[in-house]
């Protein structure tokens, strides 16, 4: 198995480097002493065969066959010599100090070949393993008998076997030698790297975590270099990551507190990131839109608008601008009263990941609520100028046929008239006056002051009422006034006589049909408990249907009504800007009625500080009506 360390590889790859040189080099050196000591072996054999051939010569000459002997076994004794017999040339033996029989025929085939001709000692391989030597034996130049030498190769075996023993011991030393080495050098080139290792790995686990670099550098080879190139690209990357967070922490400021809501969609249509704003938009935390589909957050008539236009973008990668969101059908407006229909213009852009790739869609939400709310309020407040105007045009035209039915009803009671006659032309008469006064009335709700004036605020307070008179009667409501006719207020006397009028008005209207008691009162105020400032404190209390909590939070909103028929939700709404142009304040406490259908009031408590004038040049207190039991 290969190992996977450095440090492993290098002494395996040396240890074995090792042994195939030694192998190499111990096969060598084996094969050369061989070699050495054959060859020294065979001068030995050819040195001893002509030498005892030379002896026996003589001795054969001189017919001494005992010399021979004593000369054959002599060399038995030598080193190296197993056993020495001279044969003729018939290859009989003469002399053998061997197993060999004297006299017997003991030369194999092979070596009988040498018989016929032998010029000069010859060494030769008899058999595997066996090596043999033999030298002519001459009597006066002729071949007479042959000298035959039989090695004993067991010392030269021994001196291999010792050969190869201090080899392998050598190879063995050398080889723990070469360990020891490759093992100090594996570790000081693997040490730097196994710290190099460990840091990194600590990075990829915590990329935020840089506390393991720089890596000290203690060496000058290629694993410092490796080392400095190291610590110089985690450094980079730092301040690279630096630089990407900052940029980052940028755009999430930005998301998170930008006035308008953003959106991120994948292909699926699920919400990958939304900002902080958009969250509110929804009432719902950043959390519950992760993840979720467009229908579980908008309402479906919104959702299937915006869906299609996401689709648009991912199919065709271009951005659809100023899409209109309605959580209504399309072309319906926010109704009267419904406070939860809402709008919103979207734009929709795609967001690659490379020149041709929609990877996510972006969407950009600007809620047009109020904006439509303010444009319905517009249009309607046109309505209602527009109506005013005419109803002045009628009251104005009115007055003239009204003058000349006066001018005859006088003309007429001062003629001759029976009683039943003057009666009715008296009758006449009194409605006419009030009709009279009716188109006054009307004429001073369209004839608004440009500049504040000092005003009678009773003397508004019944010429509102006024217009309301017979109404009251035919509901059998009960008119309490409790008020001087001295109150005086620095004021717009229109803008005041219409606010009087949308407070009574809607006390009768919650006093329908059962009637009830409609209770009036204006006074003086020295001193407000909460501005500190002297005013005028007007209180419109009715013992109607009431309100909950819940109606006390809206009624100052636009078309928030709770007259369905036939209110428009404005009255409350411009009732409330008056208040805010004079600086006022209103308090609101209201009791609704029980499942009987008793208990029920309402008190609206206005205030107005003397000092108009002064106080138009500061900033204009905030409207907040108290919620009261």
């Amino acid at each position: 198995m290969r190992p996977r360390t450095i440090r492993g590889q290098l002494m395996g790859g040396l240890i074995l480097f090792e042994i195939l040189v030694l192998v190499i080099l111990s096969v060598l050196i084996f094969q050369e002493q061989r070699q050495e000591l054959q060859s020294r072996t065979d001068q030995r054999l050819e040195y001893q065969a002509s030498t005892i051939a030379l002896q026996s010569g003589t001795a054969l000459e001189d017919k001494q066959l005992s010399s021979i002997e004593h000369i054959v076994n002599a060399m038995r004794a030598a080193p190296g010599i197993r056993s020495v017999q001279i044969t003729d040339m018939r290859g009989r033996t003469l002399v053998s100090n061997g197993p060999e029989a004297k006299g017997g025929m003991s030369l194999s085939p092979y070596e009988r070949t040498f018989l016929h001709e032998l010029s000069k000692p010859a060494i030769f391989w008899s058999a595997p393993h066996a090596r043999e030597a033999v030298a002519p034996i001459r009597i006066h130049g002729e071949l007479q008998a042959l000298v035959w030498i039989y090695p004993d190769d067991s010392r030269d075996r021994k001196q291999l076997q010792s050969l190869m023993r201090i080899t392998l011991f050598s190879a063995v030393l050398a080889i723990a030698a070469c360990t020891l080495f490759a093992s100090f050098m594996a570790g000081a080139i693997a040490r730097p790297l196994g710290v190099l290792m460990q840091a990194t790995r600590k990075l990829v686990h915590d990329p935020e975590d840089t506390s393991s670099f720089p890596i000290p550098v203690s060496s000058a080879n290629e694993a410092a270099d490796l080392t400095l190139a190291f610590n110089l690209m985690v450094a980079s990357m730092a301040e690279q990551r630096a630089g990407l967070n900052d940029t980052l922490a940028l755009l999430d400021s930005m998301l998170a507190n930008a006035p308008i809501g953003f959106a991120f969609f994948d292909h699926r249509l699920r919400m990958v990131r939304v900002n902080q704003f958009l969250a509110r938009m929804n009432d719902l935390p950043v959390s519950r839109h992760l993840g979720k589909a467009i229908e579980d957050v908008f309402a479906p008539a919104a959702a299937s608008r915006l869906s299609a236009g996401i689709k648009q973008v991912f199919h065709e990668g271009y951005a659809v601008r100023d899409l209109e969101l309605l959580n209504e059908e399309p072309g319906q407006l926010p109704a009267a009263g419904v406070s939860d229909a809402r709008s919103w213009l979207a734009n929709i852009y795609p967001v690659r990941t490379d020149t041709q790739t929609v990877r996510w869609v972006g969407v950009i939400l600007v809620e047009t609520t109020e904006r439509r709310r303010a444009e319905e309020v517009l249009r309607k407040s046109e309505k209602l100028a527009a109506t005013g105007r005419l109803a002045a045009s009628i009251a104005h035209e009115i007055n003239n046929p009204l003058e000349a039915v006066t001018n005859l009803l006088y003309l007429i009671r001062h003629g001759e008239l029976d009683r039943n006659s003057m009666q009715y032309v008296e009758l006449a008469q009194d409605e006419i006056v009030r009709m009279s006064e009716i188109t006054q009335q009307m004429l001073r709700f369209y004839r608004q002051s440009t500049k504040p004036v000092l005003s009678n605020v009773c003397a508004l307070l019944d010429s509102v009422m006024a217009l309301h008179q017979r109404r009251a009667a035919a509901l059998q409501i009960e008119i309490v006034r409790s008020y001087k006719s001295d109150v005086e207020l620095f004021c717009f006397s229109g803008e005041m006589r219409q606010l009087l009028n949308n407070l009574i008005a809607n006390a009768i209207d919650a006093m329908t049909p059962g009637g009830g008691r409609l209770s009036m009162r204006v006074q003086q105020v020295r001193r407000h408990p909460l501005s500190g400032s002297a005013g005028v404190r007007v209180t419109v209390a009715d013992t109607g249907s009431g309100m909950s909590r819940e109606v006390r939070r809206h009624i100052f909103e636009p078309f928030f009504t709770t007259k369905e028929d036939t209110g428009t939700g404005l009255g409350l709404w411009v009732s409330a800007e008056i208040i805010q142009k004079h600086k006022g304040s209103v308090s609101i406490r209201s009791l609704a009625r029980n499942e009987n259908g008793r208990g029920g009031w309402t008190v609206f408590s206005l205030f107005f500080p003397s000092d108009l004038e002064q106080m138009l040049q500061s900033e204009a207190v905030e409207l907040q009506p108290s919620d009261a039991v």
